[in-house]
């Protein structure tokens, strides 16, 4: 991997944690960003992304559960004058990471959506998804406030890896309007991949 793509990745990694505030962080909320960036780098474009929005059925995620997550993902990152976490199908790749592991994190990250329900049933009489958007930033802003929530560093975590990989962060980060193209394709650099 070239040092480009080491430094975009690194980038990432410091965006989506916190940078110095990723020592304070969980083990499990580490590990999952750690895993999602990985995820994300491995897979390239997710074949999930390319599904029509009809024909994609969360792995994970029930139904609610998956309304929560884009809810969530786009007040994390709105559409405003460019597209939002939404529109990048974050909620796809967050339910893709979480069907790769099925471990303690996952377990962590689905009981953080339960217990963010049952916090806005206590403050709204409602579900999350249910409330005012403006109930649903002030409950995030509360979340975000030090110490901050590790459900929202998780999700918050994987939205932006989820987003500045998917197509449509590609564009807005690089300022591609679709006539991108390399100039040169270097191949794999690894030596038993070489031509002799």
């Amino acid at each position: 991997m070239d040092a480009q793509g080491v430094n975009r990745r690194e980038a990432l990694r410091r965006l989506a944690v916190g940078g110095a505030a990723a020592a304070a962080l969980p083990s499990w909320v580490e590990t999952l960003s750690a895993f999602a960036l990985d995820h994300a780098h491995t897979h390239g474009q997710r074949a999930a992304a390319a599904k029509t929005a009809a024909a994609w059925k969360p792995k994970v995620l029930t139904p609610h559960q998956n309304s929560t997550v884009i809810t969530i993902s786009e007040l994390i990152i709105p559409q405003t004058d460019t597209p939002g976490a939404k529109a990048a199908n974050v909620n796809r790749f967050i339910d893709g990471v979480l069907a790769e592991r099925v471990t303690d994190e996952r377990t962590k990250f689905l009981a953080g959506l339960t217990a963010l329900d049952e916090r806005a049933k206590g403050e709204f009489g409602k579900p999350f998804v249910d409330a005012t958007p403006d109930q649903q930033t002030a409950m995030l802003t509360k979340l975000s406030t030090p110490p901050v929530d590790e459900f929202f560093e998780a999700i918050k975590s994987m939205t932006i890896i989820g987003f500045y990989t998917s197509e449509v962060g590609m564009r807005q980060e690089m300022g591609d309007d679709g006539t991108l193209f390399f100039a040169e394709f270097k191949g794999c650099e690894h030596p038993e991949h070489r031509d002799g």
